[in-house]
């Protein structure tokens, strides 16, 4: 088991394998909505995996879940590595048009990556993703048996409102994106489009967890989580698109080091959540740490830069006494 999730986390490296490709796949103006999007697609996956795999388990056994998603994500990996292309201007599909809105492939440009000073510039982002990967682990791991057990259901019943609960994060995740690049095509302000929707989601998905603390209707409860999840992924598309605004050219080390604040959190929420439920026996008081985390959150945000390039701070830091900045 802990080899298979040793080689789980290593195939979760996509996501930022995936931020790199979308750095010469996408306009700066795209980048929201280019994030959003994607991780909608993984959201829907959450959404139809617990009813659909629930259905395989009565049918059959635990491991025919496991063997069925396995043949899937085989067939996936055969797909893609026929249709994708490292270069844009390598695909058959593209058009002139479209190659002259794309940024110039940073990733034929050799020379070291200066990892140690990008890894401190991206601690703050880091440390605010730790929070919401709270948020969203708790929702992986717990939202299922919280419905399962607090409210006495049976598997399927719990997984169909589990369900309902990450199907909120779909719609979040790709109106998150859709809104921080219209928020930025208006202002030109990566802060506004980027930072200030993350503070906005974080204190909004906060704020709707509140009120499962003290109420105990399954169906109240499934629609407050649901939105609770849907602000918190609406942060998703603005926080995968920093890394790209800091660093376009390192973003995949950018965006891992990043993820690497959500794996943490992967790591310390069920274990948080499962002491607590342990010495109470209340599922609700497992959504106090998570209010916390948000409210924390949102105040790292403001340490976040999305509007300084890394290059840019480079330049700044090394540039001669009376140089050119805009030159540099």
């Amino acid at each position: 088991m802990l080899i298979g999730r040793v080689l789980v986390g290593i195939g979760v490296s996509a996501l930022p394998t995936a931020t790199r490709a979308m750095s010469d796949w996408t306009p700066a103006s795209k980048r929201g909505f280019a994030q959003g999007i994607t991780h909608s697609a993984a959201r829907i996956g959450n959404a139809i995996a617990p009813p659909l795999l629930a259905m395989v388990i009565v049918a059959m056994t635990w491991r025919a879940s496991f063997i069925l998603t396995g043949c899937l994500s085989f067939i996936w990996v055969a797909v893609w590595f026929w249709y994708f292309r490292d270069d844009p201007a390598d695909h058959p599909g593209i058009t002139q048009e479209e190659l002259a809105t794309l940024p110039k492939p940073l990733w034929k440009e050799k020379g070291p990556a200066p990892l140690g000073r990008l890894a401190k510039r991206m601690i703050p982002v880091t440390a605010t993703y730790f929070c919401y990967g709270w948020t969203l682990w708790f929702f992986l791991a717990w939202i299922p048996s919280y419905f399962l057990h607090s409210y006495n259901l049976k598997l399927s019943s719990s997984a169909l409102f589990a369900s309902g609960v990450f199907l909120g994060g779909v719609l979040g995740d790709a109106l998150g994106g859709i809104a921080s690049d219209r928020v930025f095509e208006k202002t030109g302000d990566r802060r506004k489009a980027r930072r200030n929707l993350v503070v906005l989601g974080f204190l909004v998905s906060g704020a709707l967890m509140i009120p499962v603390l003290f109420i105990h209707n399954v169906g109240l409860v499934a629609v407050l989580l649901s939105a609770a999840f849907f602000f918190a992924e609406f942060t998703v598309g603005p926080m995968w698109a920093i890394p790209m605004d800091i660093a376009p050219r390192y973003s995949g080390f950018a965006s891992g080091f990043m993820n690497s604040g959500s794996a943490l959190a992967a790591i310390v929420s069920p274990l948080v959540g499962g002491y607590i439920i342990d010495k109470t026996g209340n599922w609700e008081l497992t959504f106090v740490a998570g209010i916390g985390l948000l409210i924390l959150g949102a105040i790292l945000a403001f340490w976040m830069k999305p509007d300084q390039e890394f290059g840019e701070v480079i330049a700044a830091v090394t540039l001669p006494v009376g140089g050119d900045l805009g030159h540099a």
